[in-house]
């Protein structure tokens, strides 16, 4: 039934897309972050949905061109810059293991984030991709938050199988970066009980993140927390909230998950933790050694046994960071940071511009949330393998057209009062 029900969202959308290309954009988010089909039994887990919803929004960019724009900032450009590098340094991948699967994939989601930023033009187009992330995030927290309530905590939450977010670390982050997304919308909501669900939802979504038992997501739960009171508008009342909800879940959570988490002080003694910093320290040889880095599929016994410290102890990077250095080399690695100081730079431009201005609280308010957002991606990355998780690109995309939206807002308003100046001369000539 889930199959069936999914299979005709999917093909019943294919006009809507036709019509007006940005629905592509938004079915296209819906089934790469959420996954939907993967929730069937049937045949829908095989089905080229993504691949579908791709080929059809394009088409419908050729047919319908004046609701196509591209976004000529420096965001896209570096975007572009980042996945061309990936390209290039995959021509020279170390191997053994051929890298053209992973780069495949990479690209899809790159050649996606650049179709997303063409087509959102409005406020309620930005506000749809949010609520699109919110939906398709916080389905699976919900689900964790209950779960973790109903088992004690005694047992860890996993994401989707088959999905970027599918273990337990990196369900955990996920759902810390949809957290300020959901308190951006709640103010948009009407209804108090929806606010209140709101709410609630992001509190499951933050007690899921516990319920994973990844120390990661812990130590970036706290950043994104600490960061959310120091963007709010209200601190006090935020402030006290965090205050007595925080012990309140510390003290939920049984005393195995305490253990683990207390294992950061002692993190010499932890195998995953060192085995982490092996795969660190050979990620900067590799890149010391090859300016190009390893490639992708660069983890293996083999690479390991030329720059790891430890050649037995083979492990995934386990940091955004680290990745990206030992994927790409140093160049990689600059044009991936180079990427997040720009968006955070453009995040605090429209907080500058927009604070004062009626019109434009929803994108200062906005852009915080983001920032907020980015920051748990931040800290958390550093501990995970995400480095192309499409998320943070399409919080850049959302990020890139409010700053677009605000610049041509306050264009129009910088033009009203010459235009009116302008009308009253024509009227006494």
């Amino acid at each position: 039934m889930r199959d069936l029900i999914i299979t005709l969202i999917i093909f019943a959308s294919l006009p809507m897309i036709f019509k007006r290309p940005f629905y592509g954009a938004v079915m296209w988010i819906w089934i790469s972050v959420m996954n939907p089909h993967t929730q069937g039994w049937g045949f829908a887990q095989s089905m080229p949905f993504a691949a579908i919803i791709a080929g059809v929004t394009l088409v419908a960019m050729l047919a319908r061109p004046k609701e196509v724009r591209f976004p000529s900032t420096g965001l896209t450009w570096l975007l572009i810059a980042f996945s061309a590098w990936m390209c290039v340094t995959t021509l020279f991948a170390m191997g053994p293991e051929d890298p053209m699967e992973m780069l495949r994939k990479v690209m899809k989601i790159m050649l996606m984030t650049v179709v997303v930023s063409m087509l959102v033009r409005t406020r309620k187009d930005i506000e749809m991709l949010v609520w699109t992330i919110v939906i398709s995030l916080g389905y699976f927290g919900v689900k964790g938050g209950l779960f973790t309530i109903r088992s004690g905590g005694a047992h860890r939450v996993w994401g989707p199988a088959g999905t970027f977010i599918d273990g337990n670390n990196e369900i955990a982050l996920a759902l810390i970066m949809v957290v300020p997304l959901m308190l951006f919308l709640v103010p948009l909501i009407a209804s108090k009980w929806g606010k209140r669900a709101m709410w609630l939802s992001a509190g499951l979504c933050a007690l899921a993140s516990l319920g994973s038992y990844s120390r990661g997501a812990a130590l970036a739960l706290a950043a994104m927390l600490v960061f959310l009171w120091l963007k709010s508008q209200d601190k006090v009342k935020l402030g006290v909230l965090l205050l007595c909800m925080a012990p309140l879940a510390l003290v939920f959570m049984p005393e195995q998950w305490h253990s683990r988490i207390d294992t950061i002080n002692n993190y010499e003694q932890d195998g995953s933790a060192m085995g982490r910093i092996n795969a660190w320290k050979m990620a900067a040889n590799l890149a010391a050694d090859r300016p190009l880095g390893g490639g992708f599929e660069i983890y293996n016994r083999d690479i390991f046994s030329r720059y790891a410290p430890n050649p037995d102890d083979v492990h995934a990077a386990h940091s955004i960071y680290f990745q990206v250095l030992g994927e790409h080399g140093y160049v990689g690695l600059l044009l991936f940071l180079a990427l997040y100081v720009v968006v955070w730079r453009n995040g605090s431009w429209v907080i500058r511009s927009a604070d004062g201005v009626p019109e434009l609280e929803w994108a200062a308010r906005l852009a915080r949330m983001l920032q907020v957002s980015l920051v748990g991606f931040m800290v958390g990355g550093a501990f995970l393998s995400l480095a192309y998780f499409d998320v943070p690109y399409y919080i850049m995309v959302i990020m890139v057209a409010t700053r677009l939206l605000v610049e041509r807002t306050l264009q129009e308003r910088a033009a009203q009062p010459r235009a009116a100046r302008e009308k009253e001369a024509e009227s006494v000539a």
